[in-house]
Protein backbone atom coordinates (compact mmCIF):
# COMPACT_ATOMS: atom_id res chain seq x y z
CA UNK A 1 0.00 0.00 0.00
CA UNK A 2 1.52 3.34 -1.03
CA UNK A 3 1.85 6.35 1.24
CA UNK A 4 -0.93 8.37 -0.43
CA UNK A 5 -3.42 5.55 0.06
CA UNK A 6 -2.38 5.09 3.70
CA UNK A 7 -2.84 8.78 4.48
CA UNK A 8 -6.17 8.91 2.67
CA UNK A 9 -7.41 5.87 4.61
CA UNK A 10 -6.27 7.50 7.87
CA UNK A 11 -8.28 10.60 7.03
CA UNK A 12 -11.33 8.52 6.16
CA UNK A 13 -11.07 6.60 9.44
CA UNK A 14 -10.66 9.85 11.38
CA UNK A 15 -13.93 11.10 9.88
CA UNK A 16 -15.99 8.19 11.22
CA UNK A 17 -18.96 9.27 13.32
CA UNK A 18 -19.81 7.05 16.28
CA UNK A 19 -23.03 6.59 18.21
CA UNK A 20 -22.82 4.78 21.53
CA UNK A 21 -19.49 3.34 20.52
CA UNK A 22 -20.60 2.07 17.11
CA UNK A 23 -19.60 3.59 13.74
CA UNK A 24 -22.65 4.96 11.93
CA UNK A 25 -21.28 7.23 9.18
CA UNK A 26 -18.65 9.80 8.23
CA UNK A 27 -18.75 13.57 8.64
CA UNK A 28 -18.89 15.68 5.48
CA UNK A 29 -15.59 17.51 5.97
CA UNK A 30 -12.65 17.79 8.35
CA UNK A 31 -11.35 21.14 7.16
CA UNK A 32 -8.22 22.08 9.16
CA UNK A 33 -9.42 25.69 9.05
CA UNK A 34 -12.77 24.73 10.52
CA UNK A 35 -15.92 24.01 8.50
CA UNK A 36 -17.49 27.19 7.17
CA UNK A 37 -20.83 25.47 6.78
CA UNK A 38 -21.98 24.39 10.22
CA UNK A 39 -23.79 21.31 8.91
CA UNK A 40 -20.57 19.92 7.37
CA UNK A 41 -20.05 18.27 10.74
CA UNK A 42 -23.09 16.12 9.88
CA UNK A 43 -23.14 12.80 8.08
CA UNK A 44 -25.02 13.38 4.82
CA UNK A 45 -26.79 10.39 3.29
CA UNK A 46 -25.61 11.43 -0.19
CA UNK A 47 -22.04 12.14 0.91
CA UNK A 48 -21.65 8.85 2.77
CA UNK A 49 -22.10 6.75 -0.39
CA UNK A 50 -18.45 6.99 -1.59
CA UNK A 51 -17.26 6.30 1.98
CA UNK A 52 -19.55 3.27 2.15
CA UNK A 53 -18.15 1.97 -1.14
CA UNK A 54 -14.63 2.18 0.24
CA UNK A 55 -15.58 0.37 3.44
CA UNK A 56 -17.32 -2.35 1.41
CA UNK A 57 -14.30 -2.65 -0.90
CA UNK A 58 -12.07 -3.23 2.14
CA UNK A 59 -14.48 -5.67 3.79
CA UNK A 60 -15.47 -3.31 6.63
CA UNK A 61 -19.19 -4.06 6.68
CA UNK A 62 -20.25 -2.95 10.19
CA UNK A 63 -20.29 0.79 9.56
CA UNK A 64 -22.39 0.37 6.41
CA UNK A 65 -24.82 -1.97 8.14
CA UNK A 66 -25.17 0.44 11.10
CA UNK A 67 -25.77 3.37 8.75
CA UNK A 68 -28.47 1.44 6.88
CA UNK A 69 -30.23 0.70 10.18
CA UNK A 70 -29.88 4.17 11.71
CA UNK A 71 -31.28 6.20 8.81
CA UNK A 72 -34.78 4.60 8.76
CA UNK A 73 -35.08 5.06 12.53
CA UNK A 74 -34.74 8.83 12.06
CA UNK A 75 -37.95 9.20 10.05
CA UNK A 76 -40.00 9.72 13.21
CA UNK A 77 -38.11 12.97 13.84
CA UNK A 78 -39.66 14.61 10.79
CA UNK A 79 -41.90 17.40 12.05
CA UNK A 80 -45.30 18.11 10.59
CA UNK A 81 -45.18 20.78 7.90
CA UNK A 82 -47.77 23.55 8.17
CA UNK A 83 -49.86 21.34 10.41
CA UNK A 84 -49.93 18.39 8.01
CA UNK A 85 -48.22 15.07 8.44
CA UNK A 86 -45.37 14.48 6.01
CA UNK A 87 -44.72 11.34 4.02
CA UNK A 88 -43.23 8.65 6.31
CA UNK A 89 -40.90 7.48 3.53
CA UNK A 90 -38.97 10.76 3.39
CA UNK A 91 -35.46 10.13 4.71
CA UNK A 92 -33.17 12.78 6.23
CA UNK A 93 -30.59 14.75 4.31
CA UNK A 94 -28.13 14.38 7.17
CA UNK A 95 -27.75 13.59 10.85
CA UNK A 96 -25.40 14.30 13.74
CA UNK A 97 -24.65 12.77 17.14
CA UNK A 98 -25.29 15.04 20.14
CA UNK A 99 -24.15 14.43 23.71
CA UNK A 100 -26.71 15.23 26.42
CA UNK A 101 -25.90 16.80 29.78
CA UNK A 102 -25.88 13.40 31.47
CA UNK A 103 -23.45 11.98 28.93
CA UNK A 104 -26.02 10.04 26.93
CA UNK A 105 -26.01 10.40 23.16
CA UNK A 106 -28.82 11.03 20.71
CA UNK A 107 -28.98 11.44 16.95
CA UNK A 108 -30.54 14.56 15.46
CA UNK A 109 -31.68 14.46 11.85
CA UNK A 110 -32.11 17.24 9.30
CA UNK A 111 -34.70 16.71 6.58
CA UNK A 112 -33.73 19.77 4.58
CA UNK A 113 -35.62 22.15 6.87
CA UNK A 114 -32.29 23.62 8.03
CA UNK A 115 -30.63 23.60 4.61
CA UNK A 116 -30.23 26.58 2.29
CA UNK A 117 -33.45 26.84 0.29
CA UNK A 118 -35.26 24.40 2.63
CA UNK A 119 -35.51 21.69 -0.04
CA UNK A 120 -36.13 18.07 0.93
CA UNK A 121 -33.50 15.75 -0.60
CA UNK A 122 -35.35 13.38 -2.90
CA UNK A 123 -32.11 11.55 -3.66
CA UNK A 124 -31.47 10.55 -0.02
CA UNK A 125 -34.14 7.84 0.06
CA UNK A 126 -32.96 6.52 -3.30
CA UNK A 127 -29.28 6.43 -2.37
CA UNK A 128 -30.19 4.66 0.88
CA UNK A 129 -32.08 1.96 -1.03
CA UNK A 130 -29.32 1.55 -3.63
CA UNK A 131 -26.69 1.25 -0.90
CA UNK A 132 -28.84 -1.36 0.84
CA UNK A 133 -28.85 -3.47 -2.33
CA UNK A 134 -25.11 -2.97 -2.80
CA UNK A 135 -24.41 -4.00 0.80
CA UNK A 136 -26.47 -7.18 0.43
CA UNK A 137 -24.71 -8.13 -2.83
CA UNK A 138 -21.20 -7.47 -1.51
CA UNK A 139 -21.52 -8.81 2.04
CA UNK A 140 -23.96 -11.65 1.33
CA UNK A 141 -25.87 -10.51 4.43
CA UNK A 142 -29.53 -10.38 3.41
CA UNK A 143 -30.73 -10.39 7.02
CA UNK A 144 -30.59 -6.60 7.26
CA UNK A 145 -33.05 -6.30 4.39
CA UNK A 146 -35.42 -8.56 6.33
CA UNK A 147 -35.54 -6.30 9.39
CA UNK A 148 -39.08 -4.90 9.89
CA UNK A 149 -37.98 -1.24 9.92
CA UNK A 150 -35.92 -1.76 6.76
CA UNK A 151 -38.78 -3.51 4.96
CA UNK A 152 -41.18 -0.80 6.08
CA UNK A 153 -38.85 1.94 4.81
CA UNK A 154 -38.22 0.19 1.51
CA UNK A 155 -41.92 -0.24 0.94
CA UNK A 156 -42.60 3.36 1.93
CA UNK A 157 -39.99 4.68 -0.50
CA UNK A 158 -41.50 2.59 -3.27
CA UNK A 159 -45.06 3.66 -2.53
CA UNK A 160 -44.11 7.32 -2.38
CA UNK A 161 -42.18 7.16 -5.65
CA UNK A 162 -44.96 5.32 -7.47
CA UNK A 163 -47.79 7.44 -6.12
CA UNK A 164 -50.32 8.50 -8.73
CA UNK A 165 -49.99 12.09 -9.88
CA UNK A 166 -50.63 14.17 -12.94
CA UNK A 167 -47.71 12.73 -14.87
CA UNK A 168 -48.00 10.64 -18.03
CA UNK A 169 -44.26 9.87 -18.27
CA UNK A 170 -42.40 7.05 -16.48
CA UNK A 171 -39.89 9.61 -15.17
CA UNK A 172 -40.14 11.15 -11.69
CA UNK A 173 -41.05 14.81 -11.20
CA UNK A 174 -38.97 16.70 -8.61
CA UNK A 175 -38.21 20.35 -7.77
CA UNK A 176 -34.98 22.32 -8.01
CA UNK A 177 -32.37 21.58 -5.36
CA UNK A 178 -33.54 18.06 -4.52
CA UNK A 179 -30.36 16.13 -5.36
CA UNK A 180 -26.58 16.71 -5.64
CA UNK A 181 -27.20 20.04 -7.39
CA UNK A 182 -28.91 21.34 -4.27
CA UNK A 183 -29.23 24.98 -5.30
CA UNK A 184 -31.34 26.66 -7.94
CA UNK A 185 -29.98 25.66 -11.36
CA UNK A 186 -33.19 25.31 -13.44
CA UNK A 187 -33.20 21.53 -12.99
CA UNK A 188 -36.82 21.29 -11.85
CA UNK A 189 -38.94 18.77 -13.68
CA UNK A 190 -37.38 15.44 -14.66
CA UNK A 191 -33.62 15.83 -14.09
CA UNK A 192 -31.47 12.98 -15.36
CA UNK A 193 -29.73 12.28 -12.06
CA UNK A 194 -33.04 11.57 -10.31
CA UNK A 195 -34.14 9.26 -13.12
CA UNK A 196 -30.93 7.24 -12.82
CA UNK A 197 -31.32 6.98 -9.04
CA UNK A 198 -35.01 6.15 -9.43
CA UNK A 199 -34.09 3.27 -11.71
CA UNK A 200 -31.48 1.95 -9.26
CA UNK A 201 -33.93 2.23 -6.37
CA UNK A 202 -36.65 0.36 -8.28
CA UNK A 203 -34.20 -2.46 -9.00
CA UNK A 204 -33.27 -2.74 -5.33
CA UNK A 205 -36.84 -2.64 -4.09
CA UNK A 206 -37.99 -5.32 -6.53
CA UNK A 207 -35.10 -7.53 -5.44
CA UNK A 208 -35.32 -7.04 -1.67
CA UNK A 209 -38.93 -6.28 -0.82
CA UNK A 210 -40.30 -9.25 1.10
CA UNK A 211 -44.02 -9.50 0.44
CA UNK A 212 -44.98 -11.02 3.76
CA UNK A 213 -47.86 -8.60 3.49
CA UNK A 214 -49.72 -8.28 0.22
CA UNK A 215 -47.41 -6.14 -1.91
CA UNK A 216 -47.17 -8.27 -5.03
CA UNK A 217 -49.08 -5.64 -7.00
CA UNK A 218 -46.62 -2.97 -5.81
CA UNK A 219 -43.64 -5.04 -6.94
CA UNK A 220 -45.32 -5.74 -10.26
CA UNK A 221 -45.93 -2.00 -10.74
CA UNK A 222 -42.30 -1.22 -9.82
CA UNK A 223 -41.01 -3.80 -12.30
CA UNK A 224 -43.15 -2.37 -15.08
CA UNK A 225 -42.13 1.21 -14.25
CA UNK A 226 -38.46 0.21 -14.16
CA UNK A 227 -38.48 -1.20 -17.69
CA UNK A 228 -40.56 1.68 -19.04
CA UNK A 229 -38.20 4.19 -17.44
CA UNK A 230 -35.10 2.63 -18.98
CA UNK A 231 -36.64 2.53 -22.45
CA UNK A 232 -37.90 6.09 -22.15
CA UNK A 233 -34.54 7.51 -21.03
CA UNK A 234 -32.65 5.57 -23.71
CA UNK A 235 -34.95 6.86 -26.42
CA UNK A 236 -35.85 10.42 -25.46
CA UNK A 237 -32.91 11.66 -23.35
CA UNK A 238 -30.20 10.37 -25.69
CA UNK A 239 -28.51 12.96 -27.92
CA UNK A 240 -26.00 12.22 -30.69
CA UNK A 241 -25.48 13.91 -34.08
CA UNK A 242 -28.19 11.81 -35.73
CA UNK A 243 -30.68 12.64 -33.01
CA UNK A 244 -29.68 16.31 -33.11
CA UNK A 245 -30.45 16.40 -36.82
CA UNK A 246 -33.84 14.84 -36.17
CA UNK A 247 -34.69 17.50 -33.59
CA UNK A 248 -33.42 20.22 -35.96
CA UNK A 249 -35.98 19.06 -38.57
CA UNK A 250 -38.85 18.46 -36.13
CA UNK A 251 -42.35 19.51 -37.04
CA UNK A 252 -44.20 21.11 -34.14
CA UNK A 253 -47.78 21.28 -32.89
CA UNK A 254 -48.35 17.63 -33.84
CA UNK A 255 -51.47 15.88 -32.54
CA UNK A 256 -52.46 12.24 -32.27
CA UNK A 257 -50.72 8.95 -31.73
CA UNK A 258 -48.64 9.20 -34.92
CA UNK A 259 -46.71 12.29 -33.86
CA UNK A 260 -42.92 12.09 -33.99
CA UNK A 261 -42.21 15.17 -31.87
CA UNK A 262 -44.21 13.81 -28.95
CA UNK A 263 -43.01 16.40 -26.43
CA UNK A 264 -43.36 19.30 -28.88
CA UNK A 265 -39.69 20.32 -28.70
CA UNK A 266 -39.07 23.41 -30.82
CA UNK A 267 -35.97 23.24 -33.06
CA UNK A 268 -35.34 26.89 -32.20
CA UNK A 269 -34.57 25.80 -28.63
CA UNK A 270 -31.36 24.01 -29.72
CA UNK A 271 -28.52 26.13 -28.26
CA UNK A 272 -25.80 27.19 -30.68
CA UNK A 273 -23.01 25.74 -28.55
CA UNK A 274 -24.17 22.12 -28.86
CA UNK A 275 -24.19 22.08 -32.68
CA UNK A 276 -20.42 22.47 -33.02
CA UNK A 277 -19.51 20.90 -29.69
CA UNK A 278 -21.01 17.42 -30.10
CA UNK A 279 -18.50 15.11 -31.90
CA UNK A 280 -19.65 12.95 -34.80
CA UNK A 281 -19.38 9.57 -33.06
CA UNK A 282 -20.16 10.67 -29.49
CA UNK A 283 -23.32 11.17 -27.49
CA UNK A 284 -24.80 11.76 -24.06
CA UNK A 285 -28.07 11.95 -22.16
CA UNK A 286 -29.52 15.45 -21.92
CA UNK A 287 -30.00 16.90 -18.48
CA UNK A 288 -33.77 17.29 -18.41
CA UNK A 289 -36.83 16.69 -20.53
CA UNK A 290 -40.45 17.75 -20.43
CA UNK A 291 -43.24 19.18 -22.57
CA UNK A 292 -41.70 21.79 -24.87
CA UNK A 293 -38.41 21.59 -23.00
CA UNK A 294 -35.10 19.87 -23.55
CA UNK A 295 -32.15 20.90 -21.37
CA UNK A 296 -29.14 20.25 -23.61
CA UNK A 297 -26.58 20.77 -20.81
CA UNK A 298 -24.32 17.84 -19.94
CA UNK A 299 -24.82 16.69 -16.34
CA UNK A 300 -22.01 14.36 -15.33
CA UNK A 301 -23.41 12.37 -12.43
CA UNK A 302 -26.70 11.58 -14.17
CA UNK A 303 -24.90 10.35 -17.29
CA UNK A 304 -22.35 8.32 -15.35
CA UNK A 305 -24.93 6.69 -13.07
CA UNK A 306 -27.13 5.88 -16.07
CA UNK A 307 -24.17 4.12 -17.70
CA UNK A 308 -23.13 2.41 -14.46
CA UNK A 309 -26.64 1.15 -13.66
CA UNK A 310 -27.24 -0.16 -17.19
CA UNK A 311 -29.80 2.38 -18.35
CA UNK A 312 -27.73 3.25 -21.41
CA UNK A 313 -26.98 0.57 -23.98
CA UNK A 314 -23.41 -0.67 -24.44
CA UNK A 315 -23.16 1.39 -27.63
CA UNK A 316 -24.38 4.50 -25.84
CA UNK A 317 -21.90 3.99 -23.01
CA UNK A 318 -19.05 3.74 -25.51
CA UNK A 319 -20.30 6.92 -27.21
CA UNK A 320 -20.30 8.65 -23.83
CA UNK A 321 -16.66 7.68 -23.31
CA UNK A 322 -15.80 9.03 -26.77
CA UNK A 323 -17.36 12.31 -25.68
CA UNK A 324 -14.99 12.42 -22.70
CA UNK A 325 -12.01 11.51 -24.88
CA UNK A 326 -12.75 14.21 -27.46
CA UNK A 327 -13.95 16.94 -25.10
CA UNK A 328 -11.47 16.31 -22.31
CA UNK A 329 -10.68 19.97 -21.61
CA UNK A 330 -14.38 20.77 -21.23
CA UNK A 331 -15.53 17.76 -19.18
CA UNK A 332 -12.40 16.91 -17.19
CA UNK A 333 -9.89 19.74 -17.42
CA UNK A 334 -7.01 19.72 -14.96
CA UNK A 335 -8.84 18.04 -12.07
CA UNK A 336 -11.71 15.62 -12.65
CA UNK A 337 -14.49 16.22 -13.30
CA UNK A 338 -16.93 18.95 -14.33
CA UNK A 339 -20.40 18.58 -12.88
CA UNK A 340 -22.26 20.55 -15.56
CA UNK A 341 -21.25 21.78 -19.00
CA UNK A 342 -21.53 24.52 -20.07
CA UNK A 343 -21.92 27.02 -17.26
CA UNK A 344 -24.69 29.59 -17.48
CA UNK A 345 -23.46 33.19 -17.67
CA UNK A 346 -24.66 36.78 -17.85
CA UNK A 347 -28.38 37.48 -17.78
CA UNK A 348 -29.11 33.76 -18.06
CA UNK A 349 -27.09 33.20 -14.86
CA UNK A 350 -29.15 35.76 -12.94
CA UNK A 351 -32.42 34.23 -14.14
CA UNK A 352 -31.43 30.57 -13.77
CA UNK A 353 -29.66 30.76 -10.40
CA UNK A 354 -31.52 33.67 -8.85
CA UNK A 355 -28.21 35.61 -8.92
CA UNK A 356 -26.63 33.04 -6.58
CA UNK A 357 -23.12 34.38 -5.79
CA UNK A 358 -21.85 30.88 -5.00
CA UNK A 359 -22.96 29.62 -8.39
CA UNK A 360 -21.17 32.15 -10.57
CA UNK A 361 -19.98 30.79 -13.92
CA UNK A 362 -17.51 27.87 -13.70
CA UNK A 363 -17.87 27.52 -9.95
CA UNK A 364 -19.66 25.20 -7.56
CA UNK A 365 -22.70 23.63 -9.27
CA UNK A 366 -22.53 26.03 -12.22
CA UNK A 367 -19.68 24.34 -14.08
CA UNK A 368 -17.34 23.61 -11.17
CA UNK A 369 -15.10 20.52 -11.05
CA UNK A 370 -15.97 17.98 -8.35
CA UNK A 371 -13.44 15.30 -7.31
CA UNK A 372 -16.28 13.10 -6.03
CA UNK A 373 -17.18 12.42 -9.67
CA UNK A 374 -13.91 10.52 -10.01
CA UNK A 375 -15.33 7.20 -8.79
CA UNK A 376 -18.28 6.89 -11.21
CA UNK A 377 -16.15 8.17 -14.10
CA UNK A 378 -13.45 5.56 -13.49
CA UNK A 379 -16.06 2.83 -12.97
CA UNK A 380 -17.89 3.62 -16.22
CA UNK A 381 -14.64 3.91 -18.19
CA UNK A 382 -13.56 0.47 -17.00
CA UNK A 383 -17.02 -0.95 -17.71
CA UNK A 384 -16.85 0.41 -21.26
CA UNK A 385 -13.34 -0.93 -21.83
CA UNK A 386 -11.89 2.59 -21.91
CA UNK A 387 -9.03 1.78 -19.55
CA UNK A 388 -6.91 4.63 -20.92
CA UNK A 389 -9.52 7.18 -19.83
CA UNK A 390 -9.80 5.57 -16.38
CA UNK A 391 -6.04 5.72 -15.80
CA UNK A 392 -5.66 9.21 -17.24
CA UNK A 393 -8.40 10.73 -15.09
CA UNK A 394 -7.11 8.95 -11.98
CA UNK A 395 -3.53 10.08 -12.59
CA UNK A 396 -4.67 13.70 -12.79
CA UNK A 397 -6.59 13.34 -9.53
CA UNK A 398 -3.67 11.63 -7.82
CA UNK A 399 -1.42 14.56 -8.64
CA UNK A 400 -3.82 17.27 -7.50
CA UNK A 401 -6.04 16.07 -4.67
CA UNK A 402 -3.49 15.14 -1.96
CA UNK A 403 -1.45 18.25 -2.80
CA UNK A 404 -4.50 20.49 -2.47
CA UNK A 405 -5.75 18.79 0.72
CA UNK A 406 -8.76 17.07 -0.84
CA UNK A 407 -10.92 20.09 -1.71
CA UNK A 408 -14.67 19.91 -2.14
CA UNK A 409 -14.58 21.42 -5.65
CA UNK A 410 -12.49 23.46 -8.09
CA UNK A 411 -13.29 26.64 -10.02
CA UNK A 412 -12.50 27.76 -13.54
CA UNK A 413 -13.35 26.63 -17.05
CA UNK A 414 -10.55 24.04 -16.81
CA UNK A 415 -10.94 23.39 -13.11
CA UNK A 416 -7.51 24.85 -12.39
CA UNK A 417 -8.46 27.02 -9.40
CA UNK A 418 -9.13 25.81 -5.88
CA UNK A 419 -12.82 26.40 -5.15
CA UNK A 420 -13.23 29.83 -3.65
CA UNK A 421 -15.49 28.55 -0.87
CA UNK A 422 -14.46 24.91 -1.05
CA UNK A 423 -13.89 23.02 2.18
CA UNK A 424 -10.63 21.12 2.49
CA UNK A 425 -10.41 17.50 3.62
CA UNK A 426 -13.81 16.93 2.07
CA UNK A 427 -14.44 13.30 2.91
CA UNK A 428 -16.32 12.31 -0.21
CA UNK A 429 -13.40 13.65 -2.28
CA UNK A 430 -11.07 11.39 -0.28
CA UNK A 431 -13.41 8.41 -0.54
CA UNK A 432 -13.99 8.86 -4.28
CA UNK A 433 -10.23 8.72 -4.88
CA UNK A 434 -9.81 5.68 -2.64
CA UNK A 435 -12.61 3.76 -4.35
CA UNK A 436 -11.27 4.68 -7.79
CA UNK A 437 -7.87 3.37 -6.66
CA UNK A 438 -9.44 0.05 -5.66
CA UNK A 439 -11.25 -0.17 -8.99
CA UNK A 440 -8.01 0.30 -10.89
CA UNK A 441 -5.78 -1.72 -8.58
CA UNK A 442 -7.61 -5.04 -8.68
CA UNK A 443 -11.09 -4.42 -10.05
CA UNK A 444 -12.73 -4.57 -6.61
CA UNK A 445 -16.05 -2.74 -6.85
CA UNK A 446 -16.80 -3.14 -10.55
CA UNK A 447 -19.70 -5.48 -9.78
CA UNK A 448 -21.14 -3.41 -6.91
CA UNK A 449 -23.94 -2.12 -9.14
CA UNK A 450 -24.50 -5.19 -11.29
CA UNK A 451 -28.29 -5.02 -11.49
CA UNK A 452 -30.05 -8.03 -12.90
CA UNK A 453 -32.38 -7.52 -15.86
Amino acid sequence: MNEKVEKALELLQASVMRYRGQPVGTVAAMDPNGAVAENYHDCFVRDFIPSALVFLAYGEFDIVRNFLKVVPDLRKQHNAMLGHEVEPAVLPASFRVLTEAGGDERIQADFGDQAIGRVAPVDAMMWWAILLGTYVRVSGDRSIAELPQVQQTLRGVLELSLKEGYEVFPTLLVPDGSFMIDRRMAVYGHPLEIQALFYGMLHTAVDLLDCVEDCSSLVELATQRMHMLRSYVRMFYWLDPQRLNEIHRYKTEEFGTGSVNMLNIYPESIPSWVVDWLPRKAGYLVGNLGPGRMDFRYFALGNLLAALFGITTSAQTRSLMRLYAQRWDDLVGEVPAKIVYPAVTGKEWSLVTGSDPKNVAWSYHNGGNWPVLLWPLVAVALKAGSDEIAHRVFDQAEQALPRDQWPEYYDGRRGNLLGRRAHLNQIWSVAAWLFAHRLLEDGVGLDFFAFRD
